[in-house]
């Protein structure tokens, strides 16, 4: 429950009504301090005394509260860092790039748009450099010698987008990973 929101609330809800302070106070058993103290958000006062305030105003309790969606997760950092930091575990683990970020996209995804959205990027994006990464190592047979270089900055360019995507989603919320293709789409709308 936000403090401001109540206050300003209760101060938007007593002046549609046309109530001063101290005319709220005598419909109600709440001292005009205490009022005061409310709408300024000095305090956060007991659902009992929100409770006496709305009936004074004769307003529902939820006009002045404003309940949080339970549905709703508030989108932590920690997540985004695994959601685009997993795939350095490709590095280690084949195709660990592209499995340990479904994986966490799969888990998260319902929680949030923002988690679906990011997971959807890097799910794309990296299993986009697998696959040219693949390729490039089949180009051994057409441009023998040059594929090394070709596989090398293949990989540096993942490596160096996903370490940019990491600071970028930890600081701003945003991504962005260029060259994707969109094996994941949206969902519509």
């Amino acid at each position: 429950m936000n403090k401001n929101s109540l206050s300003e609330n209760l101060t938007y809800q007593r002046k549609l009504k046309g109530y001063t302070q101290e005319q709220l106070s005598d419909k109600t058993t709440v001292t005009v301090r205490t009022i005061q103290r409310i709408e300024k958000g000095d305090v956060q006062p007991h659902l009992q005394t929100v409770k006496l305030l709305a009936a004074g105003l004769e307003i529902e309790i939820d006009e002045l509260l404003i309940l949080e969606d339970p549905k709703e997760e508030v989108i932590q950092r920690k997540w985004m860092l695994l959601l685009h930091g997993s795939p350095f575990l490709g590095l280690i683990i084949p195709f660990g790039s592209i499995l340990f970020p479904l994986f966490l996209w799969i888990h998260k995804a319902e929680d949030s748009k923002v988690y679906d959205a990011h997971g959807r990027a890097v799910v794309n994006f990296h299993g986009t450099i697998t696959l040219l990464f693949f390729l490039s190592l089949l180009s051994f047979f057409i441009i023998p010698g040059y594929n090394f270089f070709i596989s090398g900055a293949i990989v540096l360019f993942g490596i160096i987008t996903t370490i940019y995507n990491i600071s970028r989603s930890l600081q701003t919320g945003t991504f962005k990973y260029p060259f994707s293709i969109p094996f994941l789409k949206p969902k519509e709308a």
